[in-house]
């Protein structure tokens, strides 16, 4: 069993210090704090030098660090790499970089924490913000050298954006400036002026060498004009977090627990406040209100249950929650709303794009969001509201989302739980974005579905057919107008209703104002998606001919409508038949450099997967591949 060792110290008496620690800490606070700023800062080395003088560094640890260092020093016989002690994966001691964030336990008698150690790189921003959103107090480094830089501007944006309010200002490797008091204080300084606009409730600054252990645990022998605390002792003293009893009551229902008939509840974990045997409660976004019969746990009943528990919670009365339902008190309801406000911080190489759809995910909720508008971005270098259509990796804005069902949520000043959601890529999974609310837009609550009396099957009866939408995609010259307006005269002529949506007539009305930026081509889609979904609902057969490149919009565009209600026609024509056609001289021109973003040339076309039908119009005719159609349409009852 691995014994803890410090230098010049018995095993004995270090695990004495040991079980002292484990028995005070029943009596102290917990504070979670992490490490940020940019590269080679010194992150992980100070996070080493906190567990090495905190006496908490296991022996087989120790000795492993002790033999990659390889550094002669005549005081403990081998110089030590602190930052070994942080950085465990092996591209990380490879690359002498932090990539993951690194979550390290340690205690002193006055206090326990949980540090986070999080990486500096731009790359590795998301992980920033992950390490970030789980903690109280953020240690913001400095390297006394390089002064304020971008990441370091970044990465304060960041904690104030999560609701950090308290930091420690760390200035790094002070004794590379032979402890220089006037350029401590001018990085302080810049600093402060940067921050301000941030609204931190205070900034502790301190100069430190994490290396030597300058002002880290102990103070500097080196540094007589600063009189402030180490950072340990402000770390020991800081009061940071929010206080649990004033916190609204917030459970998010995790799954339906019914072990057998006799037995049923939800569970989950109370993400605020607390709540006891007897209280009322409101299901959202039903609105029913229920009393609490039993707060189950696995050790027996509790008569009270608070912020952090895990608990199974039963009804005295006969109604139904489920997954993705949020239970509060009556006094202090959550907001519900199908559209509202948000900061992003965006993490994925592809930009985000509004009217691009995507998985929103906040606690149990799951829901299709679409960033309907970016209203600016955020320069971190001065906190200026800048205009733009995207946002790229790293960069901050904020956004209006329109959800598909209504979220239950709180603003998240008010709530770190119900107030923060991912986004999530619906092909991929993988999470290009982190979110924190703002506020739902008046819109939402305002704007009610209109009842109307004749609906969708009512017209379509009276026209005698199936509507639905024919959405033929492919690259430009592949025969897409051609093929759908055959289509269109064999449905007029047996007296169907129907109606064509063409890519270029579209552009010069309804999407005259938008280009052919990616931005601009899926407001292109989701405009006609959207008017499509409306000709549906008057009965009609439309057809829908546009490049439409992206499998996201075409998704989204399919699931507007009915699940038997689109066809999705692949005109699958090779980019050589069509530049060989180039019946409008677009890609003589798009290979002349004159047309930019064109799709096949600089522009990327993602092929359908599985489309309803395939047509390759290299060997047979439009009127053929009507007829094609016609006989699907046929088939499925259409006409």
């Amino acid at each position: 069993m691995a014994r803890l060792s410090v230098v010049g110290d018995t095993r004995d008496s270090a695990r004495d210090r040991l079980a002292a620690h484990i028995v005070a800490d029943e009596d102290r606070g917990l504070l979670r704090f992490l490490t940020c700023g940019s590269v080679d800062d010194g992150k992980s080395t100070l996070i080493g030098r906190l567990l090495y003088d905190s006496q908490l560094v296991f022996e087989d640890q120790l000795k492993n660090v002790q033999k990659e260092s390889q550094r002669p020093n005549s005081s403990l016989g081998t110089e030590i790499d602190l930052s070994l002690l942080v950085d465990g994966l092996q591209a990380e001691r490879e690359q002498g970089i932090t990539i993951d964030v690194a979550y390290r336990y340690f205690s002193t008698p006055r206090r326990k924490f949980i540090v986070a150690d999080t990486p500096g790189h731009v790359q590795y921003t998301r992980n920033m913000a992950t390490g970030a959103s789980n903690c109280d107090f953020g240690v913001l480094l400095i390297d006394a050298r390089q002064g304020v830089l971008t990441q370091t501007r970044r990465h304060a944006c960041i904690l104030s954006l999560l609701g950090i309010t308290k930091v420690a200002l760390a200035v790094n490797k002070m004794d590379l400036i032979d402890f220089d008091q006037d350029r401590f204080q001018a990085i302080v300084n810049d600093f402060t002026a940067f921050a301000a606009p941030l609204g931190f409730d205070s900034i502790e600054a301190i100069p430190v060498s994490a290396l030597k252990g300058d002002n880290v645990t102990t103070p500097s022998a080196h540094m007589h004009w600063y009189h402030g605390p180490t950072l340990l002792g402000h770390l020991e003293t800081v009061e940071a977090g929010h206080n649990r009893e004033s916190s609204p009551f917030r459970f998010p229902v995790q799954w339906v627990n019914r072990p057998h008939l006799d037995f049923r509840g939800v569970s989950g974990t109370v993400a605020g406040g607390s709540i006891k045997t007897g209280d009322e409660v409101v299901i959202h976004p039903t609105g029913k209100r229920v009393h609490i019969a039993r707060i189950v746990t696995a050790d027996g009943d509790l008569e009270y249950a608070q912020e952090g528990d895990a608990v199974t919670l039963t009804f005295a009365e006969e109604v139904d929650a489920s997954r993705g339902d949020v239970l509060t008190t009556p006094d202090a309801e959550p907001s519900v709303a199908d559209q509202l406000a948000a900061k992003i911080i965006w993490f994925d190489e592809e930009s985000m794009l509004p009217g691009r759809t995507y998985t929103i995910r906040c606690g149990t909720q799951t829901s299709t969001a679409t960033v309907s508008s970016l209203k600016y971005k955020l320069n971190v270098d001065n906190l200026d509201h800048v205009a733009g259509k995207t946002l790229e990796m790293n960069e901050v804005g904020l956004c209006n989302l329109s959800m598909t069902k209504p979220l239950v949520f709180d603003p998240y000043g008010d709530s770190t739980e119900t107030g923060s959601f991912i986004l999530v890529d619906r092909f991929t999974n993988a999470t290009v974005a982190a979110g924190m609310i703002e506020f739902g837009l008046r819109r939402a609550t305002n704007v009610k579905w209109q009842e109307l009396s004749v609906d969708k099957a009512s017209r379509a009866g009276l026209k005698e057919q199936k509507p639905c939408v024919l959405w033929f995609t492919g690259l430009s010259g592949s025969g897409k107008s051609t093929i759908a307006n055959a289509l269109e005269r064999r449905l007029h002529a047996f007296g169907r209703h129907t109606y064509m949506l063409d890519g270029d007539n579209i552009r010069h009305g309804l999407n005259k104002d938008l280009g052919f930026t990616d931005a601009d081509r899926v407001e292109n889609i989701r405009r006609v998606a959207e008017t499509a979904r409306l000709f549906v609902d008057a009965g009609l057969i439309v057809m829908v001919s546009f490049i439409s490149p992206f499998r996201s919009e075409r998704r989204m565009a399919r699931e507007l409508v009915g699940e038997d209600e689109f066809i999705e026609v692949y005109v699958d024509t090779p980019l050589e038949v069509c530049e060989a056609r180039d019946p409008k001289g677009l890609y003589r021109k798009a290979r002349a450099g004159l047309i930019k973003n064109f799709t096949g040339i600089d522009s990327a076309y993602e092929r359908p997967e599985s489309p309803e039908l395939d047509l390759d119009t290299t060997e047979v005719s439009p009127d053929e591949l009507a007829d094609r159609i016609l006989a699907e349409l046929r088939r499925r009852h259409v006409v």
